[in-house]
């Protein structure tokens, strides 16, 4: 009899089960979409300039248009997991090599380090809002201990999710919009002026997950089914998650939502048994530090193959508490940001790579997988394009540097642009260029 593997393997060297279903990977990837940040998110997705809000209709439009397109590019980054059955960083081996691989890697890890820590300070902030005499500290210790045992059964904690976390998100979801419709005050007036900035924002939020998709769609059991998971049910949630958050903002508040983030939390709570509902997101929420901490697990992966994943994760849930309880991750979340913003160029290159110019053929993951320094031209040219073309705001010494670079090229930013596809473009340009160039010297 044919013992079947049901879990992901201890170390790079063993054989990915292909489980998931597109049920499976929809419900992950829906789950992800409702976040926390998502309530409070609706504030710059309403008036992403801070000085020119646009009428409910634009917003809404914005939140299905980036949605749309960040998860397209999400989406198609998970199929060459799923085709090959390697992570998302050791991926990279076959764009990079395996030696430049690292970089990216170490990239990664930081970032994932840090929304991993901001998740948990997410999860106590909004279970303090439901039971306030229970300290910080607690909930974030109790969040990371959650976290940590989810990340030693991923593949069992996504089917967890498909058969009872889904259908309660749901449910709550539903039960909060029919309050929040009669409550909120009435949005009037705005205008399109900022449609452009608020759909760069939107793409942002979900092009945050290409680093991960593959570490998922490894497992699943086909490339649509990783696709369609990844595009509907991550789409339909945070559309489902901004729109619902852009009245909870009318009711608590747009300057008070500004100077804190967390009062977003008090409207949930203050509803008809809003406490259970709310709470039932909170719990939901761990499955957003769950995902941060298993990618920080697999990307350590490929650096050290042979390590039983189980003693990373322990200890990476260990350090992710720890950040979670003595750093300030709010100002930390700005910097993550800046990180983010290497992958949107670095998915570009890797797609035209291994979709148009015949990677998939010759994708190399070994461990000693040659160098393509070539692949770092277009990386790199993208990675400015982006920051010559993005309205984010993140950091003020990086953004006042940005706008030094434009003055002195004779850049002029248009209302316009947007900094995820404009990074996207130039990488896919020259990746192109590279690999007809390659082709005609070998005429």
């Amino acid at each position: 009899m044919t013992h079947v593997v049901d879990e992901v393997p201890l170390t790079l060297e063993g054989r990915p089960p292909k489980t998931l279903g597109v049920l499976d990977q929809g419900a992950l990837w829906a789950n992800l979409g409702v976040s926390l940040l998502g309530f409070s998110g609706a504030l710059f997705l309403l008036d992403p300039l801070g000085n020119a809000p646009l009428s409910l209709a634009a917003a809404l439009l914005a939140a299905v248009v980036g949605s749309l397109i960040g998860t397209a590019m999400v989406g198609l980054s998970a199929i060459p997991g799923t085709r090959t059955g390697q992570p998302a960083m050791v991926l990279l081996r076959g764009l990079f090599g395996a030696r430049i691989s690292y970089v990216p890697s170490a990239l990664n890890i930081v970032q994932m380090l840090g929304w991993g820590a901001f998740e948990l300070w997410v999860i106590a902030k909004a279970a303090t809002a439901i039971f306030g005499g229970v300290p910080y500290q607690v909930w974030v210790i109790a969040a990371g201990v959650l976290t940590t045992a989810l990340t030693i059964w991923p593949l069992g904690a996504i089917r967890l999710l498909r058969r009872y976390v889904t259908i309660g998100v749901i449910v709550s979801l539903v039960w909060f919009t029919w309050f929040f419709l009669t409550e909120a005050p009435v949005h009037t007036g705005g205008s399109w002026t900022a449609f452009a900035p608020a759909v760069d924002y939107v793409i942002a939020i979900s092009v945050s997950w290409v680093p991960m998709a593959a570490d998922f769609a490894r497992h699943s059991r086909s490339s649509r089914a990783a696709f369609t998971g990844v595009v509907g049910g991550y789409t339909l949630a945070q559309v489902a998650c901004l729109g619902l958050g852009v009245y909870a903002v009318a009711i608590a508040g747009a300057d008070a939502v500004l100077a804190d983030s967390t009062v977003v939390f008090n409207p949930f709570v203050a509803v008809p048994v809003g406490a259970l509902f709310f709470g039932i997101l909170v719990l939901r929420e761990t499955d957003q530090s769950f995902a941060n901490v298993y990618s920080t697990t697999v990307s350590l992966q490929n650096l050290m193959p042979r390590v039983d994943r189980r003693v990373i994760s322990g200890a990476i849930g260990v350090l992710t508490v720890a950040i979670a309880l003595v750093v300030d991750v709010t100002s930390y979340g700005a910097f993550l940001t800046v990180i983010g913003a290497v992958f949107v160029p670095m998915f570009a290159v890797l797609a035209v790579d291994y979709f148009v110019l015949g990677g998939s053929y010759r994708w190399d993951t070994g461990e000693n997988a040659p160098a393509r320094w070539s692949m770092l031209v277009p990386w790199a040219l993208g990675f400015v394009a982006y920051w010559l073309t993005t309205s984010t705001i993140t950091v003020e010494a990086w953004d006042g540097f940005w706008v030094t670079v434009r003055e002195a090229i004779g850049f002029t930013r248009q209302p316009w642009m947007n900094g995820a596809l404009g990074a996207a473009l130039v990488a896919a340009l020259v990746t192109l260029l590279i690999g007809w160039r390659r082709r005609d010297f070998r005429r």
